[in-house]
């Protein structure tokens, strides 16, 4: 910026502001580029006699993303009452991306009847790519299908972007559907498209299908030695607990990358390999040259967490920023307090609380809560619930769990008279139990089941099964206190 200054009074020295493309020029540096000054590319528009189509994008998309989307939609509007220019295939996309950002649904309908209007609907692949992102950005899942559905020659990017949306809304399962929809089709995946399948996988504890994706992968060379993809299935297999399947992965990746490595360390983390974690935190160094982020770190905290490790985790937590130049973030005093907590420490989680550079948000203290539960610490559950209270202000899903695991602490400390408050007050409040939710994948095909729901197809058969195996279980103990074998 202390460069392009003079060069723009430059511009207005020898009259080159006049030219519409020299000034383009100035405006793309100053909106678009990391060094620019998106302030200073709204204070060149103002000096544009007849800013063309060029000049409208440029600011449309900067504000895009940025801070203020709502100035993306005021550029489109100036645009519209300009008559010199129209909207195109270039102003569309982040026109849209700008309304889900900005939580503009009913602009972002405008802009849909604009896109029609403009006879782009059906013709061009990046505006249907935003209006499915539009859609999805807006929980609006129905019309994202739709407009999915529309296209006639539908492209592997457009595939993956509504895989993505229906991970990001809690639908692995619909997610995983388009890609094997996309397969018979005969639409080759990418990369981008393979790593959000298998994180599908991942979410659901879809094995089975995630070790035909691995077979698929290792039948393409690009894929193999993709880092991503590669960290996906590692990241796949741990969360479908074959932690020795995913050490195997990962060993044989070509390239790794520092989020391979933080996949690993969260795998041994999941499944209480401690040491293995310790272990990867200085191979990656040592092998790869790498050094660790916040996210590998985190996953080693975690992992001493589920051992007991708590000397290791403070040791950690006191020399991050010394030895691997990470400063410490709430999550990572949020995983070390929980592991004091859970070596009986609640007084030192307490004290480190105090000590934090940031304020406390609620995980920190439903950590501190969980650890007086376990250990009958009246004093601060009470401290932890008012803060929690404090904090949250109207999140009612944590206000109602702190308040049921105080009457739990206070249950079982005695006091009863405390506990008929609390019981009181979760009354007055509606507190309903969420319903609990299980998943099992059989033949390929993840079921689902939620308490209290008979919806499934195959209730009866299940209920015939549970009570085959209910008889089964009461005609062994009978044998078994009888003296006698099955």
């Amino acid at each position: 910026m202390r460069q392009l200054q003079p060069i723009h009074a430059l511009f207005i020295t020898t009259g080159l502001y006049h030219n519409t493309y020299a000034i383009s020029k100035l405006l793309t540096f100053t909106a678009l580029s990391s060094n620019g000054d998106l302030s200073y590319a709204s204070l060149l528009f103002t000096q544009i006699p007849t800013p063309n189509s060029f000049v409208y994008n440029t600011l449309i998309r900067a504000y895009s993303n940025g801070p203020h989307p709502h100035l993306s939609l005021h550029y489109f509007n100036l645009m519209l009452k300009d008559d010199t220019v129209w909207p195109n295939n270039h102003t569309f996309p982040f026109v849209l991306v700008a309304c889900a950002n900005a939580g503009c649904r009913s602009s972002g309908l405008q802009i849909h009847n604009w896109v029609l209007k403009c006879g782009l609907g059906s013709s061009d692949s990046h505006v249907k790519t935003a209006l499915i992102r539009f859609y999805l950005g807006s929980s609006v899942l129905e019309d994202a299908r739709k407009v999915f559905d529309e296209i006639a020659d539908v492209d592997v990017v457009q595939c993956t972007v509504l895989m993505t949306g229906y991970i990001q809304l809690g639908l692995a399962a619909e997610g995983l559907s388009v890609f094997q929809d996309m397969l018979m089709c005969e639409i080759e995946p990418d990369e981008f498209c393979v790593t959000t399948a298998l994180t599908a996988c991942a979410d659901l504890g879809a094995l089975v299908q995630g070790k035909w994706i691995h077979e698929y992968v290792k039948k393409r060379e690009e894929l193999v030695v993709d880092a991503f993809v590669g960290t996906a299935l590692v990241d796949m297999y741990v969360k479908c607990g074959c932690i020795d399947t995913a050490v195997e992965v990962f060993e044989r990746m070509p390239a790794r990358s520092v989020c391979s490595w933080a996949a690993m360390i969260g795998g041994f983390a999941i499944h209480g390999q401690a040491r293995k974690a310790v272990e990867y935190l200085e191979r990656m160094q040592v092998e790869d040259g790498l050094k660790p982020d916040g996210v590998a770190l985190l996953g080693v905290l975690a992992a001493c967490t589920h051992a007991g490790l708590h000397k290791e985790g403070q040791f950690l937590l006191d020399n991050m920023e010394a030895r691997y130049g990470v400063v410490p973030k709430h999550e990572h005093y949020s995983c070390m307090v929980d592991l004091l907590c859970k070596a009986g420490q609640l007084e030192k989680a307490f004290e480190l609380i105090k000590r934090m550079p940031m304020k406390p948000l609620a995980s920190v203290w439903g950590a501190l809560l969980s650890g007086c539960r376990n250990h009958n610490n009246v004093d601060l559950a009470e401290v932890a619930v008012k803060e929690i209270l404090l904090i949250e202000k109207g999140d009612r899903a944590e206000e109602d769990g702190a308040y049921v695991q105080l009457w739990n602490i206070y249950f079982a400390a005695g006091k009863c008279e405390d506990a008929v408050r609390i019981r009181k007050k979760i009354g007055d409040r509606g507190l309903k139990k969420k319903p609990g939710c299980s998943m099992i994948e059989v033949d390929g095909v993840v079921n689902e089941f939620v308490s209290g729901d008979v919806s499934h197809p195959h209730i009866a058969k299940i209920h015939a099964t549970l009570e085959l195996v209910s008889l089964y279980a009461i005609r062994k103990r009978a044998m078994g206190e009888s003296g006698r074998s099955l």
